[in-house]
């Protein structure tokens, strides 16, 4: 463990209560201190959900450390059935209440609960929140589900989604209308909006669409041994994997796949007003499903240049590297943002697609970013029906990536034109009807408010390491150039400087840059 200010993934009691949030008829109790109730407002506040998570804290304090900590728990899971009468509970330890080793599985059993009671053995302090999630919907599915007579017509279950998942609720919806194009109905989904009896019944179904590998990879994993269950191993993100499922899920059940409909990405990224996306440097970061799936939609469909691709949670390790190594790019494997930053500041994109830090990191280095992953925040729990997943989740998410780019057109029309008399900061916003006033002979930077001083304002590298000073004059030059191949032009300015000899870049080695790659 290590102090930080921010972090991709909270400790594994918080991926146990996020199983617990997506559940109906399930309650969680942590053996926890008081400090720990925190996790509450990330569903309160952040998912913006209705109702507390059902979980039940023993809240010790300081001074019961000396006392009978054991006792605390069995009365609160004592209190938790009698309260909320829930068909199932699972009982666990925060990383806090780990170090007093009470042991709330052999503690939770002495009572003799008349319901399930499923005890959680989560590792605080070597693994993480995505690891926890798995690891306790595969305990429930382990605990209750039984083998059952299959339904008499073709039935799946929809493993994976969970509270604070990103687009999870709708992802659900667009899988159910397309596997039902295919004449396929959903046996249960879960643990989004699933009772413990609906757990018991996961054998019904003929096989499982595995949604989300961090949060049921494992469950799925254990049904296909212990029932006899196949699981799709291909996670429908873009309009390529959706079509790869549909052939992979018509594979399993002998069905035939259903003609497409409502798909407008492929036309949108394939029109002339599309042209200006070809060859974007974008840089890709998330958890490794999300990652995996940015990365081949962003090369494959758009016409995007990865120069980029990780993720934060090691369990995806694997599959995130030979995806890397795939798009020509090393994969990254951090789950220290500040790691992240660097290396998007090293390879100076032109779009990042990442989770709310890489938002973060975006607006503090000036680039358009679009968020693809979780951890997100309040602005990525829209109201409107905005998946990821199947062929509507194409649209939204050419729109989603797209957007970013096209307001940053905006800006830099706005920028390019700010020195206008009818346009500048003074001047009053158009559709008010303000006069436009002619704006003062103020000067266009410090620079210049110096004294005509054009010293270096930005700096650069050249490619054998020698610093590269940017002149005022140059500087401003290179505003001048759209944003989306502005950084290009940097940086071809600087290596032609560099190999000239040239260490001040000045409006002329600007433009004889320019004509020397013109050639």
């Amino acid at each position: 463990m290590k102090l930080t200010l921010w972090t991709y993934e909270g400790p594994p009691h918080v991926g146990a209560m996020r199983i617990a949030t997506a559940m109906k008829g399930l309650h969680y109790v942590l053996h926890a201190p008081q400090g720990d109730t925190y996790a509450d407002l990330l569903f309160t506040m952040i998912e913006r959900r209705n109702h507390r998570p059902p979980v039940t804290y023993t809240t010790f304090q300081a001074r019961d450390l000396g006392a009978d900590t054991a006792n605390l728990f069995k009365d609160a899971a004592r209190d938790a059935f009698a309260r909320f009468q829930p068909q199932a509970m699972i009982v666990g330890a925060s990383c806090t209440a780990e170090l007093i080793q009470d042991d709330p599985g052999g503690l939770a059993e002495a009572l003799a609960l008349p319901i399930p009671v499923i005890p959680l053995d989560l590792p605080s302090y070597s693994r993480k929140e995505n690891f926890g999630a798995d690891e306790t919907f595969f305990q429930i599915v382990k605990a209750l589900a039984r083998p059952v007579a299959r339904t008499d017509a073709m039935t799946c279950n929809l493993l994976g989604p969970t509270a604070l998942g990103f687009r999870h609720r709708d992802d659900v919806t667009e899988l159910t209308r397309l596997l039902a194009a295919m004449g396929i109905a959903v046996n249960v989904c879960a643990p989004l909006d699933a009772t413990p009896a609906d757990i018991a019944r996961l054998g019904a179904a003929h096989f499982n669409v595995l949604m989300y590998p961090e949060t049921a990879e494992t469950a799925a994993r254990h049904l296909e041994k212990a029932l006899g269950q196949p699981f799709t191993k291909t996670v429908p993100i873009g309009t390529g994997a959706t079509r790869d499922f549909l052939d992979e899920v018509a594979t399993i059940t002998g069905l035939p796949v259903p003609p497409e409909t409502g798909l407008r990405q492929p036309w949108y990224a394939a029109s002339v007003d599309s042209t200006y996306l070809t060859g974007k440097r974008v840089f890709i970061f998330g958890d490794g499903t999300h990652a995996i799936a940015a990365a081949r939609i962003a090369a494959r469909e758009i016409g995007f240049d990865v120069v980029g691709l990780g993720c934060y949670n090691r369990e995806q390790a694997r599959p995130v590297r030979a995806a890397a190594k795939a798009h020509g790019v090393e994969a990254l494997i951090t789950d220290d943002y500040l790691e992240v930053e660097a290396e998007i500041a090293r390879l100076q994109p032109e779009l990042i697609l990442g989770t709310q830090m890489e938002r973060h990191i975006a607006k503090r280095l000036g680039i358009p970013c679009a968020v693809i992953s979780a951890p997100v925040h309040v602005q990525d729990f829209p109201a409107r029906y905005s998946p990821q997943m199947g062929f509507e989740g194409a649209n939204v998410i050419f729109d989603t990536w797209v957007h970013p780019l096209v307001m940053g057109l905006e800006e830099h029309l706005l920028t390019m034109f700010r020195e206008d008399f009818e346009f500048h900061d003074a001047a009053g916003p158009s559709h008010h009807g303000g006069k436009a006033q002619l704006r003062a002979g103020a000067p266009v930077d410090a620079a210049e408010a110096s004294g005509g001083d054009i010293s270096a304002k930005m700096k650069g590298e050249a490619t054998d390491g020698a610093e590269v000073i940017w002149l005022a004059e140059a500087e401003r030059e290179l505003k001048k150039i759209p944003f989306f191949v502005r950084g290009k032009a940097r940086r071809n300015t600087e290596k032609f400087a560099a190999d000239k000899g040239v260490t001040a870049i000045s409006i002329d080695t600007l433009y004889e840059a320019k004509a020397h790659y013109a050639r």
